[in-house]
């Protein structure tokens, strides 16, 4: 018995990284997948399907309301519904810096993928979920949603201290109608996302340094924590951040 046999799940970006990865590791504990990301991904279906799971690919960009309507109701009528949206599409770009030297556009993108782009899979979504008989919401925000970042970031940290917002309010207005909304708040991931701040040793000590643990996490580790949300298993829990960073957020200090 898989923790999702007979669920349903949209996972966003599911192209590459983190998102990749939870679509395999859902597929493998019984989930249909639906792998949208900004363009189709046979090969992350070929795997799932050859290991004798369920799943589709959808091209969408979230930042689109028309392509993210299609890819809910391919997604609907090719694997029966909807039961987990997993909005894990998300940027973080290389120019984004301080409040003075982070450029406009730089800002406008980042919001437009990762609040916007998450608030119109939601839009398209949570019908299908009530239709349904409900179901869980699993928005991808970060540790840097709850302190500020060693290296500044200001638009990709402002992005995801609104996902946050938006989960709580998501949870609170749908909680009744069987949908929970939960953000998971990953730390310093070893994915593409986080290694082009990593060029040099230096960089990589001065990230590691805030971390207790004094490593970097992995994506499967992340993934644990969103087959929780997913799961029948967090049945109790909404409007909730779960944390998965090492410690980074309990200390005041780093470690000798």
């Amino acid at each position: 018995m898989g923790r999702l046999d007979g669920k349903v799940a949209l996972i966003t970006g599911a192209g590459g990284g983190m998102g990749r990865v939870a679509a395999l590791r859902f597929a493998a504990e019984g989930a249909a997948v639906a792998v949208v990301d900004v363009d189709e991904h046979a090969e992350v279906v070929s795997e799932i399907t050859d290991a004798g799971g369920r799943a589709i690919t959808v091209a969408a960009d979230v930042r689109d309301f028309a392509a993210v309507t299609a890819a809910v109701e391919r997604t609907v009528s090719d694997l029966g519904g909807i039961n987990v949206l997993y909005n894990n599409a998300g940027v973080s770009l290389g120019d984004d810096d301080d409040a003075v030297s982070t450029p406009e556009a730089t800002w406008e993108l980042t919001m437009d993928v990762n609040v916007k782009g998450l608030w119109l899979c939601c839009k398209a979504a949570i019908p299908a979920m009530l239709e349904g008989g409900g179901g869980s919401i699993i928005n991808v925000a970060s540790f840097v949603a709850h302190l500020g970042a060693a290296t500044p970031q200001l638009a990709y940290t402002t992005s995801k201290g609104a996902v946050l917002s938006m989960t709580r309010e998501i949870a609170v207005i749908y909680a009744r109608q069987g949908i929970r909304a939960n953000a998971l708040c990953p730390g310093p991931v070893l994915t593409p996302l986080l290694a082009k701040y990593l060029s040099d040793e230096e960089k990589r000590q001065r990230r590691l340094v805030h971390i207790p643990m004094g490593r970097f996490g992995e994506a499967e580790e992340m993934v644990n924590g969103a087959l929780f949300l997913a799961s029948d298993e967090s049945s109790y829990m909404t409007g909730q951040s779960l944390l998965i960073d090492g410690g980074i957020t309990a200390a005041y200090t780093t470690p000798e």
